[in-house]
């Protein structure tokens, strides 16, 4: 089950005169993204992720909203309530996206059916559009949803998931971004029958473990199961020092590691972070903490900014430092563009671009230079210039 147009339909619900219009919601400076639209501005060609001032030129009459996190959590909790109380189980996999498995309930009274009422109970109780697709596994009824919505509610019956699957662009397919379509499409691979052909062991060599995941999206076939849905608190991080130091340099570049490390495990679980949290520990045992709320963000270099002021208002004492953490609270789900909205289009794209390098290839493959350690820096660099590897630092 998937939301239509979420935060456009919540704002909508707070100002009803909104409806029919071209809506965006992002941010409204020249540098803002659009992280939503309305499907009467989507007729002009604006989507999310758009630049704000490309947007606008495709549709000048575009009403621009800032966005209001804080509305679309309770929104997104309350449609959860619902179907908590209603469902057998269920995972949230999204602010705005719920994988719900109904085995069994054919045998008294039919899934669909089910599925049908409880959609129809969600519009009336919270306000809000919402499409559905039912299916065998999770794959096929993610990408039934995203074909037939907006107000869908539709079955792929069971054996002909390969059917509807074969005609469709490989962009539809999950966990397809726009390197992989275009390495595809540079191959000429355009819908997903013809990626089905593609033999197993080349795209293994392609995309590595990746490959034997697109192969088996492509042949309809995904056993993941609906985890159990339950609420994360935080995230975290911290490292406790052999010895104990008082090198301020080192002690950054530490944190900049850290905050690698769990905004990456963010955006994996597609979740975004309000308050940022830096835990320092003295050679003595005294503790001390710093914390402060934020707007709603997943983004490295938002969140390693707020890391780096709280630590130098925290470190006064000038004493050998054993420990240091930070930890991510104040947890809502939501990709990690929704919440840039006074960022740039190149911004998302090195995001998407990061990640997928660091899914294909692991975390510690790509890093900024200034987490290296000092030796093994000039050791790479001297490689660099002999030309033995190829440079692969983000500075």
């Amino acid at each position: 089950m998937d939301l239509d147009a979420f935060f456009v339909a919540v704002e909508c619900k707070k100002e009803p005169k909104l409806k029919g219009l071209p809506l965006i919601v992002g941010g409204s400076s020249r540098r803002g993204v659009v992280a939503a639209c309305s499907y009467e501005a989507r007729k002009f060609g604006v989507h999310s992720a758009m630049p704000m001032y490309l947007a606008l030129q495709l549709c000048p009459d575009a009403k621009v909203i800032s966005g209001d996190m804080e509305a679309y959590s309770q929104n997104s909790h309350l449609v959860t309530e619902i179907i908590a109380e209603k469902a057998p189980a269920f995972e949230k996999s999204s602010i705005d996206e719920f994988y719900i498995d109904a085995t069994g309930l054919d045998r008294y009274f039919g899934t669909f059916k089910w599925a049908v009422e409880l959609r129809k109970n969600i519009i009336q109780e919270s306000g809000l559009p919402i499409s559905m697709a039912l299916s065998v596994n999770k794959l096929v009824s993610k990408v039934a949803t995203g074909e037939f919505k907006p107000n869908a509610q539709k079955q792929i019956p069971a054996g002909e998931e390969k059917e509807f699957l074969a005609p469709l662009s490989i962009d539809k397919i999950p966990m397809i971004g726009k390197q992989t379509a275009t390495f595809l499409y540079d191959m000429g691979v355009r819908t997903v029958a013809t990626l089905r052909e593609m033999p197993l062991p080349f795209l293994v060599s392609a995309f590595g473990k990746n490959g034997i995941s697109l192969w088996n999206k492509a042949n309809g076939l995904d056993d993941s199961p609906v985890v159990s849905y339950s609420e994360q608190k935080s995230i975290s991080t911290e490292s406790t020092f052999d010895q104990d130091t008082i090198d301020v340099k080192r002690l950054k570049s530490i944190l900049i590691a850290m905050v690698e490390k769990v905004a990456f495990q963010l955006r994996e679980q597609k979740k975004l972070t309000a308050c940022v949290t830096v835990k320092i520990r003295y050679s003595n045992f005294d503790t001390e903490t710093k914390q402060i709320h934020i707007p709603y963000t997943s983004s490295d270099h938002v969140i390693l900014r707020v890391v780096q002021e709280l630590f130098d208002k925290l470190y006064n004492r000038r004493m050998l430092i054993r420990l240091v953490g930070v930890r991510l609270s104040n947890l809502v789900q939501g990709n990690h563009q929704i919440s840039l909205f006074d960022e740039t289009e190149q911004d998302i794209n090195l995001y998407e671009a990061m990640d997928f390098i660091k899914h294909k290839h692991g975390v510690e493959k790509l890093v900024r230079a200034t987490t290296i350690d000092v030796s093994k820096r000039v050791r790479m660099e001297m490689n660099l210039f002999k030309g033995k590897i190829t440079k692969n630092l983000i500075n």
